[in-house]
């Protein structure tokens, strides 16, 4: 059985290396923000980080300094 690729702006959730290419971030300073319990765009999946699309895009719109 073969993985498809599914686009970036078609998923829910993104790695945290797919969210450093879609936001042009790099990869230590999403690590320093997500670490935050306060961040709201991270969801734990055991020890796997990934990023809440939709959620990052309004902390990206709302943010006007990283």
């Amino acid at each position: 059985m073969t993985k498809e690729s599914v686009p970036i702006w078609h998923k829910t959730n993104l790695t945290i290396e797919e969210a450093a290419a879609y936001s042009n971030i790099g990869l230590h300073k999403l690590r320093e923000i997500t670490d935050d319990e306060d961040c709201n765009f991270v969801l734990w999946v055991g020890n796997k980080r990934l990023i809440k699309r939709v959620l990052f895009d309004k902390y990206l719109k709302d943010t006007y300094s990283i």
